[in-house]
């Protein structure tokens, strides 16, 4: 009886899953995310299916790319969804107070650790379960095996188990979970993003003339990877004729069985540390970082007074933000790594080791993830900007001063735009140094860079990248963090504590760039030449204009390449204005309403 009562405590009797999945079922947040990812799975499965042909053999054939749009949508929004719903998992349980609490209650380390990852990540569970009936009923039209329909689930359940596991972990063993929530999203998408590219670049076609390539050594640590092995054999498979050991042959030929092990492995590790590290918790006292003591003076006496300048908001949000290690470390790393990254990627190429087609797809990679790294920090800044400053009491004392919603809310956004530049300039430099290595037609390397493709009958030849996308991005980047910033102080007004309003901005923003992205595909593949402009709205999907046009906007680039280069430069542009025009309109409104909402959220937190 005592080893089954230890057993229910990790699991239905555990009263910190008890509480998570009692407390999070009447949130009516949770409520609209379980019923918009079901939404949006029916959708993409309609379109999936959608088609004049009547035939057997044609149904069965769109019930098979039905179900692989919809496994890749799903286990997309698996990981976009299972940081959000671990957030508290990292800022409220890695509240000091919060653990003290835990650590006098009769549970044990393993209870505790096991009750946190479980009972968070029952929510995503849940999910998958409720999405299952969807899958199988693809089985309906044939093409779609059983094995397909289990694997395509066990790759998202192993997924949102080690996002979770990673969450716990960074829970116990990091005091400044607020400020790691975002940090945790952006370590998830530039690792999707370089693992992605990375094999992209290592694939090599199974033999002479054919189109299927080979499986790579990081198939199976990328979900996505590993389920393009599982559903499209066809196209990526492992390579044959190799005599390998048990070990590489489980790697190589069965990425997807590995996947599911790996993850399994690294969450039962991380679980482990976790509920060694849990107790340590209590005994951790309040001291002043090594690093502080060497930076900062002995006494006040004989420092310069820093420049202000005409609003204090602007200043403090530029000169304070970011003063810890970590943060100082983040930032200017990033920077580092991603314009090396940039120098090395033509150097690369220029030395042969990467071929045209894989400097075009690691270019647009890197460009990519620099992006949504960049648009994610200042979510997160942003959507704290205000909520923070009422938690800790500030935000009362900045209202009795003389300054005005106006100047405050410019304040906050120029204060964070010039605090985010040495980052926003990252991705251009990548994109500068590629548009003058291909100016300079690669300086002698042979077989130069322009590359032959087909979008549609005909071939073209067209650059490695566009050089003048080096000019359009900037101006379309700038406008799009500049609106994302707006809309996290929108949230960070209404919203009582940091990790709603980050959460909030987050999910407003991703809804904006889905629809926005999706329509610049839908018409750059429909729509000559308005297609290519549409394109231009949004971050990514000019960037993809830019490397890969023939991909994005076929009929353009086969009309005439001069048209697609015209349509980018008028699409920047208005992208430019529409995101100043909106900026302003949303200063304006939120103006006008500031004063009304702070003091009706007043004493809250």
């Amino acid at each position: 009886m005592s080893l089954a009562r230890w057993a229910s405590d990790l699991g239905p009797t555990n009263p910190i899953i008890l509480r998570i999945v009692a407390n999070g079922s009447r949130r009516a947040r949770h409520l609209w995310i379980r019923s918009g990812f079901l939404a949006l799975l029916m959708v993409a499965l309609l379109f999936g299916m959608v088609g004049q042909s009547a035939s057997l053999r044609d149904l069965a054939q769109r019930g098979a790319q039905a179900f692989t749009v919809l496994s890749f949508v799903e286990i997309t929004l698996i990981c976009v969804l299972t940081p959000l719903f671990m957030a508290g998992a990292i800022a409220q349980e890695s509240n000091p107070r919060t653990w003290e609490i835990l650590l006098t209650t009769p549970l044990n380390r393993v209870q505790i650790v096991v009750g946190n990852l479980m009972g968070r990540l029952f929510f995503v569970i849940a999910l998958l379960v409720g999405a299952l009936p969807l899958m199988m009923a693809t089985q309906l039209f044939g093409g779609v095996p059983p094995t397909a329909v289990w694997g395509s689930f066990l790759i998202s359940a192993c997924t949102a188990l080690a996002v979770g596991s990673v969450a716990v972990a960074l829970s116990i063993t990091r005091s400044a979970g607020k400020r790691s929530v975002v940090v945790f999203y952006s370590t998830v998408v530039v690792y999707l993003f370089a693992t992605w590219a990375t094999d992209g670049a290592m694939r090599v076609p199974v033999s002479a003339g054919s189109i299927a390539e080979t499986t790579t050594v990081l198939t199976p640590v990328n979900p996505f990877l590993a389920l393009e092995s599982l559903l499209l054999p066809s196209s990526y498979a492992p390579p044959a004729g190799e005599e390998r050991g048990w070990l590489a042959r489980q790697w190589m030929e069965h990425p997807a069985r590995t996947y599911c092990v790996l993850t399994t492995l690294l969450s039962a590790a991380l679980g482990v540390s976790a509920a060694f590290a849990v107790r340590a918790l209590g005994t951790r006292t309040v001291s002043t970082p090594w690093w502080r003591k060497l930076l900062q003076p002995a006494t006040a006496e004989g420092r310069e007074a820093m420049t202000v300048g005409s609003n204090p908001i602007s200043w403090r949000e530029s000169q304070l933000r970011g003063t810890s290690m970590a943060a100082m470390v983040g930032r200017w790393g990033f920077v580092i790594a991603g314009v090396a990254g940039g120098v090395v990627l033509p150097v690369l190429h220029r030395t042969g080791a990467l071929g045209t087609g894989g400097f075009r797809t690691a270019l647009q990679a890197v460009v990519a993830a620099e992006t949504v790294v960049i648009l994610l920090t200042a979510l997160n800044m942003s959507a704290t900007a205000v909520s923070r400053e009422r938690e800790d009491g500030s935000l009362d004392i900045i209202l009795t001063t003389p300054i005005q919603p106006g100047p405050y809310l410019s304040g906050k956004l120029r204060g964070l735009i010039r605090f985010l530049a040495p980052m926003l300039l990252v991705p251009t430099a990548t994109l500068t140094a590629a548009a003058i290595y291909v100016v300079g037609r690669g300086f002698g390397v042979p077989g130069g860079v322009d590359v032959s493709v087909t979008p549609g009958t005909t071939a073209v030849t067209i650059p490695a990248m566009l050089p003048e996308g080096a000019f359009e991005y900037p101006l379309v980047m700038l406008a799009f963090t500049a609106f994302a910033v707006m809309v996290g102080l929108q949230w960070s007004i209404k919203s009582k504590g940091t990790i709603g309003s980050a959460v909030g901005a987050v999910f407003a923003t991703g809804t904006v760039a889905l629809v926005l992205g999706l329509c610049g595909m839908a018409g750059g593949q429909s729509i000559p030449w308005i297609g290519s402009l549409m394109n231009a709205l949004m971050p990514i999907n000019l960037v993809a204009a830019i490397v890969t046009p023939e991909a994005v906007a076929p009929r353009t680039v086969e009309d005439g390449l001069a048209v697609h280069r015209i349509a980018l430069v008028i699409g920047s542009g208005a992208a430019a204005a529409a995101g100043a025009a909106t900026v302003w309109a949303m200063h304006a409104s939120m103006k006008k309403t500031f004063m009304f909402t702070v003091r009706k959220l007043a004493g809250t937190n």
